[in-house]
């Protein structure tokens, strides 16, 4: 077994959540270890070219990239933040030590405390052909064009008109590659007006209460069944309708990556307004097994600017829990509380504001464990 290292706080996971709460350790005095599977810092900022909305605070008129850019600026090179990129956390033992897989070896670290903010995963839809190369999850083919230069394909149909869907769906314009058609299975547009005009005007169809019915090809993608729905999201099967399309992009939402929290015995809830399973926790952040924190999609689906502001609220706790103490801390804390409930006031927030509710007062014997 290799040597056992030791690190104050541990945060796992590089994204908007990752990066906020590694620098709220840092400005507290506390000595991190973040941990990112992706060979740079930053997540799903990396491939994110539009640009943002919310607060100043939360970087609102600025483009994820460059916010990437910007809170990565923050913490490479500082004497307090170790980075261990291209690793993955694999195992979350009893004892709280972490087995982290880097360069096909184990390093085993043990942590005083612990932030995962692992994000999430995109979910899939079950329709015949599904597994032929050309069916993608959105944020793959955000991926492969925003990261890599390379066009997914040359025609494409979105599944899903939430912000994801709305949002590469343009990105995909503007990489020249036509999207025929953006299908949502729901009777209204899931994402922000503002990203829905963008496409519409682009001449976009978006065709509200339909699904895809079945993929079609031999090798590869080469076309795709849609249907409408009724009210009650049955098939209406003389309204099925076929695309010639070589790519399909999933857009149907994400769940929480909670493996580790499964791992280190934490009690967790199914919580739909949340994505899935989720952690119980406090308003600190704090789950059920004390000193593990969490941050980002994975305490619940939600957008970067929560992401972010969860971070700093689970750094600041974190560090706090370990006796760091500044003079303004306590007000960065209730500030950042404030600012994460005035996120989510509003029609767009009802949703997540049921859902924390939930989180927040499950009883004993209330959650699944």
């Amino acid at each position: 077994m290799s040597s056992l290292l030791t690190t104050e706080i541990c945060v796992v996971g590089a994204g908007p959540a990752g990066l906020r709460a590694a620098i709220a350790c840092r400005d507290m005095g506390a000595h991190v270890t973040l941990v990112d599977s992706g060979a740079h810092l930053g997540g799903q900022l990396v491939k994110q070219t539009h640009k943002f909305f919310g607060s100043r605070g939360q970087f609102a008129g600025m483009r994820g990239i460059d916010i990437a850019r910007l809170l990565s600026n923050e913490i490479m090179n500082d004497p307090l933040v170790d980075v261990l990129c291209d690793s993955q956390v694999v195992g979350f033992y009893s004892d709280g030590t972490l087995a982290i897989e880097k360069d096909n070896r184990l390093i085993f670290l043990k942590p005083e405390r612990v932030i995962c903010a692992t994000g999430a995963s995109e979910r899939m839809l079950s329709f015949p052909n599904n597994d032929l190369p050309g069916v993608y999850g959105a944020g793959a083919a955000q991926t492969l064009m925003n990261l890599y230069g390379v066009r997914p394909g040359n025609a494409v149909l979105m599944i899903g008109a939430g912000n994801i869907g709305l949002i590469v769906s343009y990105q995909l314009l503007q990489a020249g590659v036509p999207v025929v058609a953006v299908i949502e299975a729901m009777p209204h547009v899931g994402g922000y007006d503002v990203h829905a005009r963008k496409i519409q005007r682009a001449g976009i169809p978006i065709l509200t209460s339909h699904t895809i019915r079945a993929a079609y090809g031999t090798q590869v993608v080469e076309g795709a069944a849609v249907c409408g729905l009724d009210s009650e999201f049955r098939p209406v099967f003389d309204s099925l309708r076929y695309f010639e399309v070589d790519t399909i992009c999933l857009a149907v939402g994400l769940t929480p990556l909670t493996e580790l929290l499964w791992q280190a015995d934490c009690q967790m809830a199914y919580v739909p307004e949340l994505g899935g399973y989720t952690p119980l926790r406090d308003e600190n952040y704090e789950t059920t097994r004390p000193g593990l924190f969490v941050a980002g999609d994975l305490a619940g689906i939600e957008e970067a600017s929560s992401a972010m502001i969860e971070g700093t609220v689970a750094g600041l706790s974190a560090a706090k829990s370990l006796g760091y103490v500044t003079d303004d801390s306590e007000e960065k804390l209730n500030r950042a509380k404030a600012e994460l409930e005035a996120l989510r006031q509003g029609p767009t927030g009802a949703k997540v504001r049921q859902g924390v509710a939930k989180i927040m007062t499950f009883g004993e014997g209330d959650e699944d464990n």
